[in-house]
């Protein structure tokens, strides 16, 4: 964390100086604003956050509840998103409260004496090291807390309007907000109120039933739900010898995921309640609490479950949809014009939510969108990056749905329908990637380029998200994760990987420097607005071969000792060497000759490049940027 540049700082570092919208921003909803997010969830919450990061631009997030959310449904945190909370600078805080899952135990019948349950296999959640951050279990509400306090902390000093529900909205063809959008009053002293208010943008954030997504015309299809879950939040005392592992329980009563939570005693059960009837009707999730309990007991014989306090309860049917679109633009109408509405989360993707899933892919949602109307808000970027959004996550709930569909099948197998087939744990194992948060891989497009030079980086897949190593940073001789330095605000990074070349010898990674700061083609001095520092844009850094006691941090080429600030004091966090023993050359597959990493703000590896690859460089910037010479 870096907070002296422009003076000294005594108080939080966190709480940045309010600036462009942030300054006397109004306490009251106004008329008129950038972006207009409905629903506070977590979809829309990583939305406004990663938007406070441009206080330029005027972002108003709602949401109809009278206050903040205090019970959360969803509880899974996938280790993609904590590397996500790392780029917000909470993961720390926000594991230090929460449950880690480092294990997954399975429980299926005796074979001896079929009526009772016995542990049959355990797995560890993370086998193959694909993060060094854990998976985590945690309240939803505190999730949405901590986004909630980045964004109110950041320079444009957002916080909810709560208490205005959503009730249409019309895009007109012309005007600076050409979003008109009705709301209606649901808080103390607003109800009866209804209000129009204009935006640029609107995103709907406001789940499975979104009004956004049925005011711009697209449709949810998909499978129709025949299996209900009930599911609960429950304090109790048990003899089952796993409640405080995560464990996948198969019995000739039905089924059981168990998931432990956040506070040392509170588990969350999902409990298996059968196949739906035709002409349920909805009948199914009027099923009393007290029976989902009974049949909680009737699954985990012979162990006892005596349910002291239940602090959360549902029901739900398994069903899975996808809208057909992500923004207002209808198919048939795809690249004639640019969205000016868009939906996240559970608007566009249901499932079920046994896999750990729908808040962590809502989350990844509201960060590939939200930066992108940064840019374009901004003027960094031109309106027809919006279109990629739609184009980038529909594949990716795509994906998603088909591994929820094969998951929530199996937990709801019976042991007869498994016998000879793959089961739960060794489905579990094969698929650990996905379920973790990894395997989202965004194809060629302006924003990813094609793999025509992955051989230089084989450990950056491009498409992919960029996997941390530790390196020494040579500035103060500290051992840290390189990604770990990735921050939401924003920026590109470039990662330099050096050759062979030791700092201050002639090399490609010191004609690369030169050619940054001093060619007209650099995108540091084409896309940098006048009078921003020369990083404000792009965060370039460098990694060395050389042992750091070899190495002097003056040696190292001018575009990776940037002066910031006020005082255009040096910034000494951005060259790095490879660490002895812990070598991150080998580790990700860099060439000896080297290779440029291109990363998006939103973490994924946009482009592998030879060092040498000036104008590939140039052109690759070129179609996404505005000049701002």
């Amino acid at each position: 964390m870096q907070f002296h540049h422009n003076g000294y700082v005594s108080e939080d570092p966190r709480i940045k100086p309010a600036a462009g919208t942030g300054i006397d921003r109004p306490v009251d909803l106004p008329d008129t604003m950038d972006v207009l997010i409905v629903g506070a969830g977590p979809a829309g919450i990583i939305t406004a956050a990663q938007l406070s990061q441009f206080p330029q631009v005027h972002t108003r997030i709602i949401d109809r509840r009278p206050h903040r959310l205090q019970i959360g449904q969803a509880d899974g945190i996938q280790s993609r998103t904590v590397e996500t909370f790392q780029a917000f600078g909470f993961a720390e805080s926000i594991a230090a409260e929460a449950y880690r899952i480092t294990e997954t135990t399975f429980w299926n019948p005796d074979p001896q004496n079929p009526e009772r349950i016995i542990r049959t296999d355990r797995t560890p959640d993370d086998p193959t090291g694909v993060s060094e951050f854990p998976h985590l279990v945690v309240n939803q509400a505190r999730v949405i807390d901590y986004f909630a306090d980045f964004a109110r902390n950041s320079s444009a000093r957002i916080e909810p309007d709560y208490g205005w529900d959503f009730e249409t909205l019309v895009v007109d063809d012309e005007g600076e907000y050409p979003v008109k959008v009705t709301l209606a009053g649901t808080g103390e002293g607003k109800q009866g109120q209804t209000r129009v208010v204009r935006a640029k943008y609107v995103v709907g954030a406001d789940g499975a039933r979104s009004q956004v997504r049925r005011s711009i015309g697209a449709t949810l299809s998909g499978d129709k739900a025949n299996h209900a879950w009930g599911v609960m939040d429950t304090l109790a005392l048990t003899d089952f010898p796993d409640v405080r592992i995560k464990s996948a329980i198969h019995s000739s009563n039905g089924s059981i995921l168990l998931i432990p939570r956040e506070g040392g005693q509170l588990f969350r059960l999902y409990v298996d309640l059968g196949e739906v009837a035709e002409g349920d009707n909805g009948k199914v999730r009027q099923t009393s609490l007290e029976e989902i309990i009974q049949r909680a007991q009737a699954i985990l014989q012979p162990y006892t479950l005596d349910v002291k306090n239940v602090a959360w309860h549902s029901v739900y049917e398994v069903g899975h949809r996808l809208t057909d679109r992500f923004d207002d633009v209808p198919l048939e109408e795809i690249g004639s014009r640019d969205p000016r509405v868009f939906i996240t989360g559970d608007a566009c993707h249901t499932h079920s939510a046994k896999a750990g899933q729908g808040m962590n892919v809502s989350m990844q949602d509201g960060f590939n969108l939200a930066w992108k109307l940064g840019y374009v808000l901004t003027g960094r970027s031109p309106q027809s990056l919006l279109a990629t959004y739609s184009a980038e996550r529909k594949v990716i709930a795509k994906d998603l749905i088909d591994f929820d569909k094969k998951w929530s099948s199996l937990m709801a197998a019976t042991p007869e329908e498994l016998e000879g087939q793959e089961g739960v744990a060794e489905f579990y194992v094969r698929t650990a990637e996905f379920p973790a948060g990894f395997m989202t891989e965004y194809q060629p497009s302006e924003l990813t380029a094609a793999n025509e030079f992955q051989h230089l980086a084989t450990g950056y897949p491009v498409g992919k998200r960029f996997k941390s190593a530790e390196v020494m940073r040579l500035g103060d001789s500290n051992p840290v994760h390189l990604g770990h330095h990735h921050r939401a605000d924003g920026r590109y990074r470039i990662y330099v990987f050096a050759d062979q070349a030791p700092a201050g010898a002639a090399s490609p990674v010191a004609q690369l420097s030169d050619w940054l700061l001093g060619s007209e083609d650099s995108p540091l001095l084409r896309f940098t607005p006048a009078g921003a520092d020369i990083d404000s844009i792009f965060d370039v850094k460098v990694v060395y071969r050389q042992d750091y006691t070899t190495i002097n941090l003056n040696d190292a080429p001018a575009v990776f000792r940037p002066t910031c600030g006020e005082f255009g004091l040096m910034d000494y966090q951005k060259v790095y060497t490879a660490l002895e023993g812990n070598d991150i050359f080998a580790q990700r597959g860099i060439s000896d000759e080297g290779a440029i990493v291109i990363v998006r703000p939103d973490m994924y590896v946009a482009n592998v490049l030879p060092l040498q690859a000036t104008d590939a460089l140039r052109d690759f910037f070129t179609p996404v940027m505005r000049e701002q010479r």
